[in-house]
């Protein structure tokens, strides 16, 4: 059958409209904003993203096989429900409250009210647990099984700890958040549509699991899971339903390349574990399975295209990481293995594996990366300028600004759009509001845009188009944001958030010690502030420290977020020392930057 049978295959029904708000009344999600994707393909749009825009509009309620339905086209991930003795699990609750709330209500519409009897994560990538509270009312999440893979809470809770600022904002160019829905702008991820923007939400796992072949009863239905860590995500599980013969395969195996290293910014992914896990899948699942289903995309059926589609996937990533080693050892760079490396035909021209997400071109600088760093060898490019220095000196050795943009100009029209936007990226580095630069530029980057296979691509591209014909403001790359204090984090995660948040420069001469006892976790922690250098340690019964403590806090860990936050004055929760000595520490944090001028 083709995509598009199986993107259609087992539909009952849909969300009419398909559109769900906030309880603030803000759109948290909106499929009808995709309608245009049912014409022909524009000449804006390449030919084959097109087509899975068209296969990932999709949406409603599909029956995967008896007793397991999707819920597709809600968001960026599927909703999986799994019928049991009593109930339904549910796998994968979205990215938003209101999104999971709408799949399950149109779920019970079809399959009548049957209440949850267990929730899974099958991996820690906020897409696929979000929308927890969504399908789990409050008081009800210590009576059914919560399943995650070893690791999930510190992973689903520290990706964006350090650099959650930076990442939020690539994430805005990565997904074209910004970026009208239309065939001139957003046309999807590739993986799905778009991230929803609702409500999030995460309710912790009360089942852990550690161990490929473990297994479990969930009311009534037997799954055998497969750890894969290291390959899609940090902490990931594949897992299989004996009586149905269905393989839910995470994220490990969907219809596209994946990323190896996102466009947003993250740890390098394991390309050569990806592969091995891949095959393990095959081993242990393989002749099994009569359905293959994900936290995305369309269903596979039939054995014989399942082992297909995992091997062509084990091939790929195997293929990719192999390759880059291989040129690489030979002493070509990242750049250079990138602009030559092909999949073999009968990979490159299966549609499971496009690029729509991930790229073969930025995969293969995410593997040398991940080798090599970021330095290619070539002394020259050790200590390089600046881009705005840079910038200035290019144009120089040019003739000028205006020059370099009359010559950038020459090179678009012959259709070198790549060195074109190389010369004006040096025109904006050295006079961000140059007019003409500006102008030039957007155009450049909107053909290359139009020509992408790559949806992230795209959306970086006509992102950056979009702030080009916006008038000139601070780099939105460049500004930083508050620290993540989400309840569910701990306290240590808290002060490691803080510690890459201090103005280390501006703090470079204080010196002072804060003991925070929090009493509600039976934690004292020392917070050390150090040569601009802010270190944190969990005290023992038994420190013998020659430190000298300036502040001594007693509060609950409620009481020290708000605390962080500039919200209320350490002097009620003082139990020794000055308790000026926290505002002067938050004053040297953005978002307490006048919480205290005067010093002891």
């Amino acid at each position: 059958m083709s995509d598009f049978d199986n993107a259609k295959r087992g539909f009952l029904g849909t969300a009419e409209p398909c559109t769900f708000k906030t309880a603030a009344g803000r759109t948290a999600w909106d499929t009808q904003e995709y309608a245009f994707l049912q014409s022909d393909c524009p000449e804006t749009v390449n030919p084959k993203l097109w087509r899975q825009g068209q296969l990932t509009y999709q949406h409603g309620l599909f029956e995967v096989t008896k007793g397991v339905y999707q819920v597709r086209g809600f968001d960026l991930s599927n909703m999986t429900l799994v019928e049991g003795t009593k109930g339904v699990i549910v796998i994968d609750p979205l990215v938003s409250n209101e999104c999971a709330a709408a799949a399950l209500s149109l779920y019970r519409k079809h399959r009548g009210g049957r209440p949850v009897t267990g929730l899974i994560y099958s991996h820690s990538h906020i897409d696929h647990f979000g929308g927890a509270t969504g399908v789990l009312s409050a008081g009800t999440e210590n009576t059914i099984p919560i399943v995650a893979p070893e690791g999930f809470m510190e992973e689903a809770t520290s990706e964006n700890i350090y650099v959650g600022p930076a990442m939020r904002r690539r994430a805005r160019y990565m997904y074209g958040s910004s970026l009208p829905k239309s065939a001139e702008g957003q046309v999807g991820c590739g993986l799905g549509l778009a991230t929803s923007q609702g409500t999030t939400s995460l309710i912790p796992p009360n089942v852990l699991v550690s161990t490929t072949g473990e297994e479990m009863t969930i009311d009534g239905v037997r799954i055998v899971f497969q750890m894969v860590p290291g390959t899609e995500a940090p902490s990931e599980f594949n897992f299989y339903f004996p009586d149905t013969q269905a393989l839910y395969i995470a994220e490990c195996a969907t219809h596209n390349m994946h990323n190896i290293i996102t466009l947003r910014g993250a740890l390098v992914r394991d390309a050569k574990a990806w592969s091995r896990y891949l095959d393990e899948s095959i081993a242990l699942f393989g002749d099994k399975s009569a359905v293959l289903f994900a936290g995305h995309h369309w269903p596979t059926w039939g054995h014989e295209e399942i082992n297909r589609m995992i091997s062509e996937q084990r091939d790929m990533y195997s293929f990719m990481h192999d390759q880059t080693v291989r040129l690489m050892n030979d002493g070509l760079t990242g750049v250079e293995i990138a602009e030559i490396l092909k999949l073999p035909p009968t990979l490159d021209n299966a549609w499971h594996l496009q690029g729509y997400y991930g790229s073969l071109n930025h995969n293969v600088k995410a593997i040398y990366q991940r080798y090599m760093t970021w330095f290619d060898g070539n002394p020259v490019n050790l200590w390089k300028h600046t881009p705005v220095e840079e910038g200035i000196r290019y144009i120089s050795c040019m003739g000028g600004i205006d020059q370099t943009v009359s010559l950038a100009e020459g090179f678009s029209s012959k259709g070198d759009l790549r060195f074109a936007a190389t010369l004006l990226g040096h025109v904006i580095a050295a006079d961000p509001k140059h007019v003409e630069g500006r102008k030039l530029l957007a155009s450049v980057f909107t053909k290359l845009g139009y020509g992408c296979l790559n949806a992230t691509w795209r959306n970086f591209y006509l992102t950056g188009a979009q702030d080009l014909q916006t008038p000139h403001t601070e780099n939105p790359l460049s500004a930083m944001g508050t620290p993540s204090l989400g309840p569910l984090l701990t306290v240590e995660q808290w002060f490691s958030g803080l510690s890459v948040q201090i103005d280390g420069p501006r703090a470079a001469n204080e010196s002072f010690i804060i003991d925070a006892e929090v009493t509600d976790q039976k934690e004292t922690w020392r917070l050390i502030l150090s040569n601009g250098a802010l270190s944190y340690r969990l005290l023992s019964d038994k420190v013998g420290s020659l430190e000298k403590v300036g502040l001594h806090l007693r509060v609950t860990k409620a009481e020290l977020r708000r605390l962080i936050q500039g919200e209320i004055d350490a002097g009620s929760r003082t139990v020794g020392g000055n308790p000026k000595l926290f505002k002067r520490l938050l004053q040297f944090f953005p978002w307490g930057a006048t919480a205290g001028e005067s010093h002891l």
